[in-house]
C-alpha cells in the first residue's frame, strides 16, 4: 500500500484504494456543519420573532437586542458586495494599458522564426509557435494584396 499523498509525493495512489481503507471524517465533518448550521438559523429566525415573554419563558436571561436581527444580514450583504467591488478593482487594476506590449506577447512566447524552421515529415505534427502580431495584422487587415 503507498504513503499517502505528500508534498514530496503529491500525486494520489491509482488505482483509489477500497472502500473500507478510505476516511470517512469529510462526510461527518460535512453532516455536522450542515446540522449545526441548521439549527443556528432556526434559533435566529426563533430570537428574531417570538415575543420577548416567550423567550423569557423558555429560560433565556440574556440574549442580543433585536435590532442586530436586521444590522447582521445588511452588514453581511454590504461585505459580500464589497468583497465583488474589491475583487473586480483588483483585476482591473492588474490589467495592463492597450499600448503595454504584454497584451500582445509574454516571456514564454516561442516566435516562429521562418529562417531556422525547419518542416517536418508529411504526417507528423509540428511544433507550436505563437503567431507574430505583424502576420496576424496583415492577414486581417491588409485589404491591398
Amino acid at each position: 500500500m503507498r504513503e499517502p499523498t505528500s508534498p514530496t509525493a503529491p500525486l494520489a495512489a491509482f488505482p483509489p484504494q477500497p472502500e473500507e481503507y478510505r476516511s470517512r471524517a469529510g462526510e461527518f465533518y460535512g453532516f455536522v456543519a450542515w446540522s449545526l448550521t441548521y439549527l443556528l438559523f432556526v434559533l435566529f429566525i426563533l430570537w428574531s420573532f417570538l415575543p420577548d415573554e416567550w423567550i423569557v419563558w423558555s429560560g433565556v436571561t440574556w440574549y442580543p437586542n433585536r435590532e442586530w436581527a436586521l444590522l447582521v444580514p445588511a452588514w453581511s450583504m454590504v461585505l459580500v458586495l464589497l468583497t465583488y467591488f474589491t475583487y473586480f478593482s483588483l483585476a482591473l487594476f492588474a490589467t495592463p494599458a492597450f499600448s503595454d506590449i504584454s497584451t500582445i506577447t509574454d516571456t514564454k512566447g516561442r516566435l516562429l522564426d521562418p529562417a531556422t524552421f525547419d518542416f517536418a515529415d508529411e504526417g507528423a505534427a509540428t511544433e507550436m509557435y505563437d503567431i507574430p502580431i505583424a502576420l496576424v495584422n496583415h492577414a486581417l487587415y491588409d485589404r491591398g494584396s
